[in-house]
């Protein structure tokens, strides 16, 4: 065994007061196996022993969560026995070491999240975040991501229905890849991880062990430098054919009784799964390391532990089963190993060759691992370091209609059609609304219920207000899903952010938390399971700087008749169209002042929660009784972009008029002010009515009509063909890919 020596320690991710811990908790020098695992259940993506004690505030619980988080997944109640399972994770830096497999096993792992608990998986959604365009490594960075994700989910069978893709500066050395899974399970048959039953089998299912990935958490747990090659064989290698596999197999052992406790082999691999397992059951676990199936000779009981080699699980099964099912697993042409058992010594007991080898106790691996509440700055003192300017006069705008053609060509308002086109979004035969709508649409099959699934953050608002951006993150997803006309349920997320052992960084945390859980209570929208990836900031390829503050939001609603589901697109000239929520006019922090004028400056647009709840609940009664014909949120780039992108949607224009007293044509078209949505009907008054009724501000905007885009006003008019506002909104991806 190797020496313990400080450069030793360091090397594994830990302080010298985090090794001092490890002395005391074992009461002597730990060897090699034992330090190599307590560096990666101590690592901040195990561990999060940065985030807890703010995770802790947030709001979990309502009648329709049946498990929040602590599991591989969060559970909902979708109603007839049934339950909707799904959590969104990262796989930043794998990523940005290698894309494509970075990107595919980060769609693999968050499978495995979903199908350990019960759940066939039904859909697929991410939420990426690229630098600037013209970065020379951007390019190849975007094609390996984009076919990593598409290579996995198309050849796994289950559909990519939705996301979302920005652009920023701040994501040059550091990109974001978060990928989501949802599934549907029987709500009496869902499955955890606590392992119980002393002297149970512990089982080793699906593909060999081998040296790829060993690392992998505690490489996630630390910014970056200049050894990003170095770092490559960190990444893990996945295939989805063997993953395809896994997913049928297991949902055919649990349709049996065999199984007491199952746990994906994810982040930490082998180390992490049967300490969570033991950690849950209160129990002990032995394993034989001689016993694990490796693909490589001599592998160690050291890199068996911390390998991340993909498509791997392990079960606890009850005394007796073992044979059932290696039968199973045998069959689906799948690796299987009895490889231990359930003790009641709660310590971590490894033996290899005939020697004990690893002697831990549970506690201080898991429930007793480092939490540290780390110093932040307040919210004064962070607009002062953010250096977030107030907004200065606003520049007008001279002709609404090409200022629109601009931006819609920018990279973050552009058709993604060349990123989900590569993405199988129909397979399953359950997809009703997919990329390009307000929210994904997915029947839950043989039943005319839907999920309705959206992913959204805007980092800009985040690192502009932490405490606003973190609220409009929850209220778009609120928007979203209540634009097809599904009750949004409840929330996932991903919390990306830099390097939380700088006082600023913790600030962005915080204040984008507080602001989640306090819009999370007031929308009834619960967060039932996530994910935090810290220190994404790097020193190298010119990066040099944390990303921007990035709490991706997954959000999950249910639709009781797909038959009622709204879309965006326009369906018929001479219907009129009306906006609903909000009044209009914030700029700061715009997509027009950003792409348009090179301003970033003024706060993010306010969030009214109360207004965000009201607005939603109105829309979609009016979705359910039939009397909207096209439903769309207003985001990024304002009314404008959301006219644009309705009539894009149908080939069909419209002509639209900026109301009497309005003295800011730019501020009112592309102010991007929140809690809003432009809704169609065959007539305005009675929508005007309902929106009075429930005390919520509404404009009659103009028809549906012709093949324009036409913007009116008492100084004249402005106008943009619907062909050419495709051909530009479709440029941006076209023009960089074949450059």
């Amino acid at each position: 065994m190797s020496e313990i020596t400080p450069d030793v320690v360091e090397a594994h991710g830990l302080s010298p007061e985090e090794y001092e811990r490890v002395l005391h908790a074992l009461g002597r020098e730990p060897n090699l196996v034992e330090l190599g695992i307590f560096s990666v259940m101590w690592s901040e993506h195990c561990s999060y022993k940065s985030s807890r004690f703010h995770l802790k505030k947030l709001p979990t619980e309502a009648p329709w969560v049946i498990c929040g988080p602590g599991e591989n997944a969060g559970v909902i109640d979708i109603g007839d026995g049934q339950a909707a399972i799904f959590k969104m994770e990262s796989h930043n830096h794998p990523s940005y070491i290698e894309p494509y497999q970075g990107a595919a096993t980060g769609v693999g792992g968050i499978l495995r999240d979903v199908f350990t608990m019960g759940a066939r998986p039904v859909a697929n959604m991410n939420a990426l975040r690229f630098g600037r365009p013209d970065h020379p490594k951007m390019k190849h960075l975007v094609k390996g991501v984009v076919e990593g994700i598409g290579g996995y989910g198309n050849c796994v069978g289950v559909p990519t229905v939705g996301g979302e893709t920005n652009f920023h500066k701040a994501y040059d050395g550091n990109i974001l890849v978060n990928a989501m899974t949802v599934g549907v399970a029987d709500a009496d048959k869902i499955f955890y991880s606590a392992a119980t039953g002393v002297g149970n089998p512990i089982v080793y299912v699906g593909s060999k062990t081998g040296r790829d990935g060993i690392h992998g958490a505690t490489m996630a747990s630390a910014d970056f430098g200049d050894d990003i090659e170095e770092k490559r064989p960190t990444v893990q290698v996945g295939d989805p054919f063997v993953e395809k596999l896994l997913i049928e197999a297991c949902l055919e052992l649990m349709a049996t009784d065999a199984i007491v406790a199952i746990q994906d082999m994810g982040a930490a691999g082998l180390t992490s799964s049967s300490v969570e397992m033991a950690t849950n059951g209160k129990a002990g676990i032995r394993l034989d390391m001689d016993k694990v199936p490796c693909r490589e000779e001599g592998m160690t009981p050291y890199e068996m532990m911390l390998s991340e080699s993909q498509e791997r699980m392990l079960m606890v099964l009850k005394p007796g089963c073992e044979t059932q099912a290696e039968e199973i697993f045998r069959k689906w042409e799948l690796d299987f190993a009895v490889i231990g058992e359930v003790t009641d010594t709660q310590h971590m007991v490894l033996e290899f060759g005939g020697e004990v080898v690893c002697d831990i106790p549970l506690g201080p691996l898991a429930a007793d691992a480092p939490e540290y509440e780390r110093p932040y700055i307040g919210r004064e003192e962070y607009a002062a370091w953010a250096k977030v300017g107030p907004m200065g006069e606003v520049p007008e705008t001279h002709d609404v209609a090409a200022d629109l053609l601009k931006l819609v060509a920018t990279p973050d308002l552009a058709s993604r059609k060349w990123i989900w086109e590569q993405y199988d979004s129909q397979v399953g035969a359950d997809t009703m609304q997919k990329s390009g709508g307000d929210a994904a649409v997915v029947r839950v099959h043989g039943t005319k219920k839907a999920l309705a699934i959206s992913t959204d953050c805007t980092p800009r608002y985040c690192y502009a207000d932490p405490y606003e951006g973190g609220k409009q993150a929850i209220a778009e997803a609120y928007r979203n899903i209540s634009a097809v006309g599904a009750t949004p349920l409840a929330v996932t997320n991903c919390l990306n952010f830099g390097n939380p052992q700088r006082p600023e960084i913790m600030a962005q945390f915080v204040g984008c938390l507080q602001g989640m859980g306090e819009a999370c209570r007031t929308l009834d929208f619960p967060i039932v399971s996530g994910n935090v990836s810290l220190y994404n900031e790097s020193k190298a390829t010119g990066g040099g700087s944390a990303i921007l503050p990035t709490p991706a939001i997954g959000g999950v609603g249910l639709m009781q008749d797909h038959e009622t589901m709204a879309t965006i697109r326009f369906k018929a000239e001479g219907e009129q169209i009306v906006v609903i929520g909000g009044e209009s006019g914030h700029l700061g922090q715009s997509l027009y002042l950003r792409d348009l004028h090179g301003r970033e400056e003024g706060p993010p647009p306010p969030v009214g929660l109360d207004l965000a709840k009201r607005a939603g609940e109105t829309v979609r009664k009016l979705i359910a009784d039939g009397a909207v014909t096209a439903v769309h949120d207003c985001s990024d780039g304002g009314l404008a972009v959301a006219l644009a992108e309705m009539a894009m949607a149908s080939g069909i224009g419209c002509a639209v008029a900026l109301p009497e007293g309005r003295d800011s044509a730019a501020g009112f078209w592309f102010g991007e002010d929140q809690s809003r949505y432009v809704v169609t009907a065959k007539a305005a008054e009675p929508i005007l009515e309902a929106a009075e009724a429930a005390g919520l501000a509404a404009i009659a905007l103009g028809d549906v009509e012709g093949d324009e885009v036409v913007f009116r006003s008492v100084g004249g008019e402005s106008r943009v063909s619907v062909t050419d506002l495709k051909a530009a909104s479709l440029s941006f991806f076209k023009e960089w890919m074949e450059s």
